[in-house]
């Protein structure tokens, strides 16, 4: 391979546990196959085979017996992954919304319950969503559909009661506010 392997080459190129070795000790330090062989416990001729093979996917420099890891290999193909990587699903379509909501959000969590009112209330109304107008909840659902977003489900709770988005009485909630999709 005369180029620099992309992340799914060099992923195929450590799927391999001899060949991951090798790279493992070549990380840490090892600068021949003798080196790679007594760090990995390997026979020569495996470390030998494993860097020819490493060698050609243009991870491992090899000169005679030395070998280098080729480090920037990694630095090259992670670069190259999170360029291609499609932009993120908006989760809004107002572009200051979504822009809240991109910060507070990864992978259908909240990651931290914004301080700031404003962009709160752009993040309780983007969950509220989760409970159907018209439909009564007691408090240990409520508690399990907001901890699939955030392990704080009593703040969550509270704020989504005290911004007027659910409604409680006797331990049964409701949804009394919040955008509805049409």
């Amino acid at each position: 391979m005369g180029t620099d392997p992309d992340a799914a080459k060099l992923a195929g190129l450590l799927a391999d546990e001899v060949r991951l070795a090798v790279v493992a000790a070549l990380a840490l330090g090892a600068a021949d196959i003798d080196g790679v062989a007594a760090a990995t416990g390997r026979t020569p001729t495996e470390v030998a085979l494993a860097a020819r093979r490493l060698g050609r996917g243009g991870l491992v420099r090899r000169d005679g017996a030395a070998l280098q890891l080729r480090t920037e290999v990694f630095a090259a193909a992670a670069r190259a992954a999170g360029e291609h990587r499609p932009p993120p699903e908006p989760l809004s379509p107002d572009p200051a919304a979504d822009a809240v909501l991109q910060s507070f959000v990864r992978e259908g969590r909240l990651t931290s319950i914004p301080a700031h009112r404003g962009k709160r209330l752009v993040v309780l109304d983007h969950l509220v969503r989760v409970f159907e107008p018209g439909v009564r909840y007691p408090e240990r659902e409520v508690n399990a559909l907001l901890a699939v977003w955030h392990p704080d489900t009593a703040a969550l709770r509270r704020y989504l009661v005290d911004e007027g988005l659910l409604s409680r009485d006797a331990g049964v909630y409701w949804r009394s506010g919040g955008t509805v999709e049409v």
